[in-house]
């Protein structure tokens, strides 16, 4: 077992909590120009075309550890980050509550998403342009929303990355995102492999439970 790589992926559950902030504390960005308006409408339509979406992804600390796994999404609410088989840890979200289990070492953090940042990419009517601003680019084809809380600096920010693709829902793909907690420990989300519109069953939000009593 790669103490390493476990590590690794708990920086992912640790950046996604932090983002679990009321979304009333964030103070609302107004674009500052048309180009900019019309960006982040298509960022927004992106989310929104999303119904359920399956994906590869890679995940990169600043170190430049990685660690592979696939991640589930069906809105509203739902999403599913399975790692690969030498890291015993699970994030899931059943639609309100957002689960980070460890197995080895037996622990569980819950914390909710109804109206937080997070809450932006799993609920249908999710508006990123409330809490987020954009960030620029080196490529016309790709934008970037940076969300952040900027009265509380202890949730960090996560900037979500898209990319121009007409074959995606909303003509825009979600490429992946990057999260830095309040320490500057960045965590960079890189998703591959995209797929949208097959059924996922509510099943695959469920999870074995860390205190759950183990046969000997």
């Amino acid at each position: 077992m790669n103490k390493l790589t476990n590590r690794t992926a708990r920086a992912l559950g640790a950046g996604l909590l932090a983002l679990a902030a009321p979304a009333a504390l964030v103070a609302p960005v107004v674009p500052a120009a048309a180009a900019q308006s019309t960006k982040m409408e298509e960022a927004v339509k992106a989310l929104r075309a999303i119904s359920t979406m399956r994906a590869s992804f890679t995940q990169t600390d600043r170190s430049g550890q990685q660690v592979r796994g696939t991640m589930a999404l069906k809105r509203p609410g739902k999403i599913r980050f399975e790692y690969q088989k030498d890291v015993p840890v699970l994030i899931v979200s059943d639609g309100s509550r957002l689960t980070m289990l460890d197995y080895e070492v037996n622990q569980k953090q819950v914390w909710p998403i109804k109206n937080s940042p997070l809450g932006a990419l799993l609920q249908p009517d999710g508006d990123i342009s409330k809490y987020g601003t954009l960030m620029p680019t080196n490529h016309p084809g790709v934008t970037s929303v940076r969300i952040r809380d900027p009265k509380h600096p202890e949730y960090g920010t996560m900037t979500m990355i898209f990319e121009r693709k007409a074959s995606a829902p909303g003509g825009m793909q979600l490429a992946g995102w990057v999260s830095v907690d309040s320490q500057n420990k960045m965590t960079r989300i890189d998703l591959t492999n995209q797929r949208y519109g097959m059924d996922i069953g509510n099943g695959t939000f469920m999870f074995k439970d860390v205190r759950a009593r183990t046969k000997r």
